[in-house]
């Protein structure tokens, strides 16, 4: 059997979360699925997979070697493609992650619009809050909003996101007013796992001054924005978010902003491996979706 290939099934394994979903996606049976596994298994001399009827899990040896075919297959289909020209039509398979809420409201529609331009390519996108490591994991493009230290990646500023506090109508109705950061700790809070549980920094009031925090004492804690959201619309309590999470609540009048941070502000980038811009789909794709995010980002931005 050859190994290359072998691979390709052994990483869309991976992909699919089970060797059925695998067979179907490469249009073969499952018995011809597990021999490619179990042809690089005894190449490699130790299992690669945990099994069971209906999942699969890496063992410790699967892990290091599922990065090494994610790697040797992308350089594979990078050398295919150059010997195809710098002209070549986008094609093949693009992965692309984000974060949950920006990449599910800005990166999927514009997603959406690119795979509707051409035709040949297919796309996985994955939402995940955590930071992802797009060699070993076979990641084409990522939207990331962070401070990116250096690395190998080549980045495309695409944006700035801040910080916001909002509050529905209906809770800030004969509540203390709110002028500056101290104020917060007076009210109901309605705080997120990761995003300040007992405290919230803001600017500080004179820029040589060191940042503001103010105490919390959170009436809920919850692990994701929408519910944050949800709950600050139903009157709950106010709540800290990126703008663009709640501009479209904002313009409707679900919510009403309390307080900018004006001064610290959280760039967004596009990111690719070194020498993947070289990949007609992924350079094509990069030039396609960073002007619409550069226009979504500002209009988000403009509350």
């Amino acid at each position: 059997m050859d190994r290359i290939e072998a691979m390709r099934v052994f990483v869309t394994a991976l992909e699919e979360g089970s060797l059925a979903g695998a067979g179907r996606r490469l249009s073969r049976s499952p018995a011809a699925v597990s021999r490619a596994i179990a042809f690089l298994e005894d190449h490699v001399g130790a299992p690669l997979l945990h099994r069971t009827t209906r999942t699969i899990r890496l063992s410790e040896a699967g892990e290091r070697y599922a990065e090494a075919c994610r790697r040797i297959l992308t350089e594979l289909e990078e050398a295919d493609l150059l010997a195809a020209g710098e002209a070549a039509a986008p094609r093949g398979l693009l992965t692309v992650s984000g974060p949950l809420v920006s990449g599910a409201l800005v990166l999927r529609p514009i997603l959406d619009a690119y795979l509707a331009a051409y035709p040949a390519l297919r796309a996985r996108l994955l939402l995940l809050d955590r930071q992802v490591n797009l060699v070993d994991e076979g990641i084409d493009v990522a939207l990331r909003i962070a401070y990116l230290p250096d690395s190998s990646l080549i980045a495309l500023r695409v944006g700035d996101v801040r910080r916001i506090v909002v509050a529905s109508p209906a809770y800030l109705k004969g509540k203390p007013p709110i002028t500056q950061p101290a104020d917060v700790a007076r009210h109901d809070c309605i705080a997120m796992t990761g995003f300040g549980q007992d405290s919230w920094t803001f600017s500080p009031a004179i820029e040589k001054d060191p940042p503001q925090q103010v105490k919390i004492a959170p009436r809920l804690v919850v692990n994701t924005v929408e519910a944050a959201l949800g709950s600050a619309i139903d009157g709950y309590g106010l709540t800290r978010v990126f703008s663009y999470q709640a501009a479209d609540e904002v313009r409707a009048g679900r919510l009403v902003v309390v307080l900018r941070d004006e001064t610290y502000a959280q760039p967004v980038h596009l990111l690719a491996p070194e020498g993947r811009l070289s990949v007609p789909k992924v350079r094509a794709f990069v030039d396609f979706a960073g002007p619409r995010l550069k226009a979504e980002f500002a209009r988000l931005a403009q509350l």
